[in-house]
């Protein structure tokens, strides 16, 4: 039973160092701890609004950055289980597996609609999410494609 405790105790130390290393490599202009309950709040205060963002997931510390020239329609989609099960991206996933309530939602700026893929691709170089899959922003060279997809 000791050894299983401490087990935990050492997940938990392990997911709360990396989480913390990845959230203070940077400081968002605004942070929401909990997606599910402070939806509303995020919707609200980005209507209108582009630029970019990122999702974190507050388990493991992966992470999901995201560009919108508008940002609460962009947000509508995350919260849409039909719209995660018609476009299956990796953080889409990860969302429903995990529920909103255990991923935090960051604006890391707002920006421009002119410069909003520059601005995202120093957040994926900086960052190096793990559900992103492309590794340039607004290009989708080197994405594979499933057999299900090319059919």
């Amino acid at each position: 039973m000791l050894t299983y405790i401490k087990l935990i105790f050492k997940n938990f130390i392990n997911q709360k160092s990396f989480s913390t290393k990845v959230n203070n490599s940077i400081t968002p202009i605004k942070s929401y701890s909990n997606a599910d309950t402070m939806k509303q709040q995020i919707l609200d205060e980005n209507r209108e609004k582009s630029g970019i963002y990122r999702w974190v997931n507050n388990i493991n510390g992966k992470t999901y950055i995201g560009r919108s020239i508008n940002i609460k329609r962009r947000l509508f989609n995350y919260y849409s289980l039909k719209f995660a099960n018609k476009f299956k991206m990796i953080i889409n996933k990860a969302l429903f597996k995990y529920g909103h309530s255990n991923f935090s939602f960051e604006i890391l700026e707002y920006c421009e609609a002119k410069n909003i893929i520059s601005r995202e691709q120093y957040y994926l170089n900086l960052l190096q999410p793990e559900y992103n899959i492309l590794e340039n922003a607004g290009n989708s060279l080197g994405f594979k494609h499933s057999a299900d997809t090319i059919i």
